[in-house]
């Protein structure tokens, strides 16, 4: 187990004449042996860049690769000595699942005893046991998922683990039983992970921190909690949340911000910033409420009722906004009010968030 340093590491497929080259932009940063992370965004972020170079499969264009303080930047896979699990579960139909889950630790011939002791311990975290002796082939997708993902954990001597969107395939109502395993096994085992998803849920449910990565750029490293109640820049606030955070913009002075004709005090005032400045409010619809009275006056276009939940589609002025429907609040016709709660508001310029002065 390892501690990994990105040391400015950023790669350019091609010529890297500007940063708009970069697939991945230089990123600095620690992984902490024994926590577990997650690399999240959309489609052509980074982040399978990311997790391929550190597994060695492609050599960054910029900076250095470290594991604990050992340079391994240009080392070859095999010398790394990490585990990885893809998307698609790689294991061998004509063993067993006892078989496969022992050939890692076989190829690095270990003890007999030693490994039947740890695949039945790697067994018994997956919910295998009952299958050691059945020949991989006549089992569902899952159960052949839960055998690759054994086979990158069977080995307790690797600096790291690296799963690359292994949920993908998995039936929706079995993927919150592998992520709970998943997460057992970590608390378990004490490894590195680091988990590549565009799923939220899965990154938000398995990892310590999430790294959030857009357009090759890491945009915020933090906790599920840092990255909904304190997203640094509106993409975070944007991606985070279903749904997302809401956006006003508007023009700040002082302590109140003037938006659609309205002026709004804030729980904070931003001396640094210039008087009158172009600015974007963010708030979470969990924290902006229709009221009958005592808000800006919104029109409403919707009531979605989602059981636990009524969320409000509504426009205040030209700008449309989520907010939360009270228990018990019927609402009749389309004009209503908005209440927002100020502790929970967040100023951004240049969709970068400022920090503000407590009033």
């Amino acid at each position: 187990m390892a501690k990994i340093t990105l040391d400015g590491i950023g790669h350019a497929y091609g010529p890297a004449r500007t940063d708009t080259d970069y697939a991945l932009k230089p990123i600095h940063h620690v992984w902490e042996a024994g926590k577990a992370y997650a690399l999240l965004g959309p489609s052509g972020c980074g982040k399978t860049t990311l997790l391929n170079i550190i597994s060695g499969l492609v050599i960054p264009s910029a900076g250095r690769l470290l594991f604990d303080e050992r340079d391994v930047t240009r080392l070859s896979t095999e010398k790394r000595n990490i585990a990885q699990v893809f998307q698609f579960p790689v294991i061998y139909d004509t063993m067993t699942v006892a078989e496969n889950l022992a050939f890692p630790l076989k190829n690095r011939r270990m003890p007999r005893s030693l490994i039947e002791a740890r695949v039945c311990e790697i067994a018994a975290m997956l919910d295998l046991t009952g299958d050691l002796n059945r020949r991989a082939r006549g089992l569902t997708a899952d159960a052949k998922q839960k055998i690759s993902l054994g086979r990158g954990l069977v080995r307790s001597d690797v600096s790291a683990v690296l799963f690359d969107e292994p949920l993908t395939v998995i039936d929706p109502a079995l993927k919150w039983e592998l992520r709970s395993k998943l997460k057992a096994v970590h608390r378990a085992l004490d490894l590195l992970m680091i988990y590549v998803t565009h799923d939220q849920t899965e990154a938000l449910t398995f990892a310590d921190k999430v790294v959030v990565m857009n357009d090759g750029r890491a945009v915020q490293i933090g906790t599920p909690a840092d990255l909904f109640e304190r997203p640094e820049h509106t993409f975070v606030g944007y991606f985070i949340g279903s749904p997302g955070m809401n956006f006003l913009s508007g023009r700040l002075t002082g302590r109140t911000m003037s938006t659609e004709g309205h002026a709004l005090d804030l729980d904070h005032a931003y001396p640094s910033l210039p008087q009158d400045r172009a600015v974007k409010l963010g708030i979470r619809p969990d924290y902006a409420t229709l009221t009958a009275a005592n808000g800006l006056p919104v029109k409403v276009r919707r009531i979605d009722d989602l059981g636990r939940k009524r969320l409000a589609h509504v426009d205040l002025g030209s700008q449309p906004l989520v907010v939360t429907v009270p228990n018990g609040m019927s609402v009749e016709g389309s004009d209503a009010r908005v209440s927002f709660d100020p502790r929970r508001t967040h100023i951004y310029v240049d969709e970068q968030r400022v920090e503000g002065i407590a009033a």
